[in-house]
């Protein structure tokens, strides 16, 4: 059975993502900062019928945390087969660059990027050892300069720190996936569109359910499958 680690999994998309995975198969692992919350969001999918979940108490944030959630699945795995970097903050108000709070763009980039880099440093040794190793980047079509530059929607101008932050975390994506092209691994961005969730007060425009399926599908492509794409759920998203 191919093994997941989902940061950020004990709500929202993650969960989602987590259900839907495992419900096709897959043994997930819940990250979650909050211990209790994991635990709760496991045995409320063992109570739908769902067995083949645990939890690992992750804070992106924390090296030291994250170092100790890699031991942890060490003794619990051989190999792991696909990492969601899914965890993220949408940050507060306001985010406008010219007079924003520095320290909001530091937190919003500690999460939504360092985050995201560190953990999958910390666990490539693990994914090294699949066959068909995957890493999905849970990105934003606010990460995308083609569509900042071009639309005159005004709620993407009260996101600067958070688009800033997915900017980056594209980037990551793209040179990462180079380093790995001769390789098996997959790394690509996705979006899952404007969902529903307690990061944007829960004005999405799609359920959490609809989300997770974007990034089930390229959590889990095949050896023909992209890398080094920003992808949706019908193909490519303009950098």
């Amino acid at each position: 059975m191919k093994t997941v680690l989902i940061t950020g999994a004990n709500k929202g998309i993650g969960f989602e993502t987590a259900k839907q995975l495992a419900q096709s198969g897959y043994f997930v692992y819940l990250g979650s900062r909050d211990k209790i919350k994991g635990h709760e969001a496991v045995e409320k999918l063992k109570a739908s019928g769902i067995d083949n979940v645990d939890c690992i108490e992750i804070d992106v944030t924390n090296i030291n945390s994250i170092k100790s959630a890699r031991k942890e699945l060490e003794v619990k795995v051989k190999q792991l087969d696909v990492l969601i970097n899914n965890a993220g903050i949408g940050g507060g108000q306001a985010q406008n660059l010219s007079t924003g709070e520095i320290e909001n763009l530091r937190k919003v980039f500690d999460t939504n990027f360092f985050g995201a880099v560190q953990t999958t440093q910390q666990f490539l040794s693990l994914l090294k050892k699949s066959n068909e190793p995957r890493i999905v980047n849970v990105s934003s079509g606010l990460g995308s300069l083609t569509i900042h530059s071009s639309t005159q929607n005004p709620n993407y101008a009260i996101y600067d720190a958070y688009s800033c932050s997915k900017t980056a975390l594209n980037a990551f994506t793209v040179l990462l996936a180079k380093e790995f092209r001769n390789t098996n691994f997959k790394i690509n961005s996705v979006t899952p569109g404007y969902t529903a969730t307690d990061l944007n007060h829960f004005q999405g425009t799609q359920t959490p359910e609809q989300a997770a399926k974007v990034i089930v599908k390229y959590a889990t492509v095949d050896k023909d499958g992209p890398t080094g794409k920003f992808l949706k759920e019908d193909g490519e998203v303009d950098w």
